[in-house]
């Protein structure tokens, strides 16, 4: 296996409009459509050529079967979903103006368990902040990182106020035996109190890091040596899930030899499609 991504399936909710109408309605475009950082990320991997799998939890429930069957369509191994008794997880983003906002009910991803994530083998491994960074989950992740079987382990960072609330040097002194940190610029300034030194000051710490610099591009560290990508010109519809494609498909690029100037460029590309369309997953087609 190239990649697994260890953390959540849900279904996400994006409402886009104008300025609300506080207390009344407005139209607007509503999509319902099945996501999590780790199905997303899993799903592109298998885009860019790679196989890939997702370990995660969701309800015993309608949305859990779609998720599954949908991520499942995309060539991603699902046998590492578990069901559990609270409901799938859900994620609405709210876009209003421009600016983009979310809520998140972890659901049954929250229920993710020890016991689901031992002894995990494969070129390159995942596991989302989202449930590393929160409780309950922190010991799921914990125990994951402890016990997998990978020379590429990733962990990202998910969500700058989760950091914050977290505690840097937490979040280093337990992520020590990963390869890979994965993060925006927003979360590696609050990881590193720098700007534009930021990638390098987490490639004093692990052997990759990668910091997504949105339209900008990204720049990765890679052992030490500097590899930058400038981001493509595309007129920007909706950017939710460009990061998750960025992860799944430089991380399965990494695990399968591709050289970091390739590797990043690629996930460049995917990050790009996304901001591109209204959709999170790609077309049926790979890279």
């Amino acid at each position: 296996m190239d990649l697994v991504c260890v953390g959540d399936v849900m279904l996400d909710v994006h409402v886009a409009s104008g300025a609300l109408a506080r207390g009344g309605d407005v139209h607007g475009h509503v999509a319902i459509r099945p996501g999590g950082t780790s199905a997303n990320a899993a799903v592109w991997a298998a885009w860019a050529g790679a196989s890939s799998a997702v370990i995660a939890a969701v309800g015993d429930d309608l949305a859990g079967t779609l998720c599954v069957e949908a991520v499942a369509g995309r060539g991603v191994e699902v046998g590492g979903v578990v069901r559990r008794a609270s409901p799938t997880g859900v994620m609405v983003v709210m876009s209003e103006d421009g600016d983009r906002s979310m809520v998140a009910d972890r659901g049954a991803n929250a229920h993710l368990e020890a016991a689901d994530v031992q002894g995990i083998e494969a070129a390159a491994v995942l596991v989302s902040g989202y449930l590393f960074l929160q409780e309950p989950g922190h010991d799921v992740a914990v125990a994951a990182i402890g016990s997998v079987h990978t020379p590429l382990l990733a962990v990202e960072a998910a969500s700058w106020p989760l950091l914050e609330a977290f505690g840097v040097e937490r979040f280093f002194d337990e992520t020590r035996s990963c390869d890979v940190v994965l993060a925006n610029e927003r979360e590696a300034r609050v990881l590193t109190g720098a700007d534009g030194d930021a990638a390098r000051a987490l490639g004093e710490r692990y052997r990759f890091a990668a910091v997504k610099r949105a339209a900008n591009g990204a720049t990765l560290i890679a052992e030490g040596r500097l590899v930058a990508a400038d981001g493509e010109a595309v007129e920007e519809v909706e950017a939710t899930g460009a990061g998750d494609a960025f992860d799944g498909v430089l991380l399965s690029s990494l695990a399968r030899g591709r050289e970091p100037e390739e590797a990043i460029a690629r996930a460049c590309h995917a990050g790009a499609l996304v901001a591109a369309s209204r959709a999170t997953w790609p077309e049926e087609t790979g890279a």
